[in-house]
């Protein structure tokens, strides 16, 4: 931050408001978004989806956050109510859900991005909010929105847009910016795969080199979805019925307004799909994960649960994530991520496995009659699956894709891009294959 006081940054940080976007259906993602809405979704063992936007406000000095959402909202209500919490001498302070209502002035589920904000701009405007920076609620990454803050106001721009330097391939699946040599966006293209247009839209080679890219590198402004708008700005934006931010706002804004690109070179992931949800989840358990939690300057705060430490009992377990509460009992376990309160007993081997844990402990006498118990039972073996929480796995039981189609609806089980789902509560007898 050497353009800027530091002093200047932080008073605009407190000015602004954080506008989480929870997302529609998550037709992507389910069958994990059946029962709960796509930010309630468990994340690294023991987080949620919506952990991640509403840590990078709170680290960054944005204390007043309201999330957006629609479907399937009790879970993301529970689990915000019981996890941001500020005392009465934190004025200003709240992490709160806006789900979608009837109004004297509309009675629709929200449409888009921006729709969502505009049928919400009332709330918006009723305080003297200066700033107001639109997140989405189902990305995987750690900034520091005080840098962006320090782009914005050093260049006098009406909205700022979060960029990320991808290559020429993954460039046709974003909205690509073009930028000139002051970082200012000057064309937007949604999914470019014209060979020619991709060509255009390279990073030029000056604003490279100040990347620290090598000459000559074949990359891109890919947008990140993360929008910094003034508050006039935002408000003239959606004084008409378009739908999107990134379809229709921003292309829009970019001729009539001053948007500036934001660079970001650190991890990102966006969470939209069954196989990056599963792939980012298991990165977790590398010895030095792209993406960490362990990071002293940048917690990431989820709900308290005050559980037991975890039990070890002579297991084998080779790069995985254990979370709190757990009991493993002579297993084997590889590359896997344990949510929280797993029990997993004697025999068990789990390979690739993104297990969700449990919401509730249960004794050896209380699982209804002629059921597992909540866990995975002896000598079972599972490779290449998301278990969600709850679920009742019996022994002996061996689930695996190898060998069924990438998509598949099975009886209690999902196939989604190839990996194998265990519902939430779902139970699948002794002995069964799958």
């Amino acid at each position: 931050m050497a353009d800027l006081d530091a002093p200047r940054i932080d008073a605009a940080l407190a000015r602004t408001l954080g506008i989480i976007m929870g997302g529609g259906a998550g037709k992507r993602l389910f069958p994990l978004t059946k029962d709960r809405s796509k930010p309630a979704v468990p994340l690294g063992g023991k987080y949620r989806l919506v952990d991640i936007p509403i840590s990078n406000c709170l680290n960054s000095g944005i204390r007043s956050i309201y999330v957006l959402t629609q479907f399937n909202t009790a879970s993301l209500h529970q689990h915000i109510n019981g996890t941001y919490k500020f005392d009465i001498f934190s004025a200003g302070s709240f992490v709160e859900i806006l789900a979608a209502q009837q109004t004297p002035t509309g009675a629709g589920w929200y449409q888009g991005t921006a729709d969502a904000v505009r049928q919400n701009l009332n709330y918006f405007l009723e305080k003297p909010w200066d700033y107001y920076l639109v997140l989405s609620g189902d990305q995987l990454y750690q900034m520091d929105f005080r840098e962006l803050m320090e782009s914005h106001l050093a260049s006098g721009a009406d909205l700022t847009i979060a960029t990320l330097p991808v290559n020429r391939q993954d460039a046709q699946g974003f909205g690509i910016m073009q930028t000139d040599e002051v970082r200012r966006i000057t064309r937007f293209v949604e999914k470019p795969a014209d060979p020619a247009v991709l060509d255009s839209l390279r990073i030029p080679g000056p604003l490279l080199a100040s990347l620290g890219l090598a000459p000559g590198s074949d990359y891109y402004q890919a947008s990140m979805g993360i929008y910094l708008f003034n508050r006039s700005v935002l408000a003239g934006c959606l004084e008409n019925n378009l739908d999107d931010f990134g379809k229709n706002i921003i292309p829009a804004a970019i001729s009539d307004r001053r948007v500036q690109a934001h660079i970001f070179q650190g991890y990102w992931e966006d969470i939209g799909t069954i196989r990056s949800f599963f792939e980012a989840n298991l990165a977790l358990s590398e010895v030095e994960p792209a993406f960490s939690f362990y990071r002293h300057d940048a917690a990431i705060y989820s709900r308290p649960r005050f559980l037991p430490a975890s039990k070890i009992n002579s297991a084998t377990i080779h790069r995985a994530v254990v979370s709190d509460g757990c009991i493993i009992t002579e297993a084997n376990l590889e590359r896997c991520v344990v949510g929280i309160r797993s029990i997993i007993e004697t025999g068990a081997v789990l390979r690739n496995v993104v297990m969700m844990g449990a919401d509730f402990y249960e004794s050896q006498t209380s699982a209804p009659p002629g059921t597992p118990p909540i866990g995975i039972g002896r000598n079972t073996t599972i490779n290449d699956a998301i278990v969600d929480k709850n679920a009742r796995i019996g022994e002996r039981v061996v689930i695996s894709p190898d060998g069924k189609p990438a998509e598949y609806d099975g009886d209690n089980y999902y196939i989604r891009d190839g990996i194998v789902i265990i519902p939430k509560n779902a139970v699948i007898p002794d002995g069964t294959w799958i």
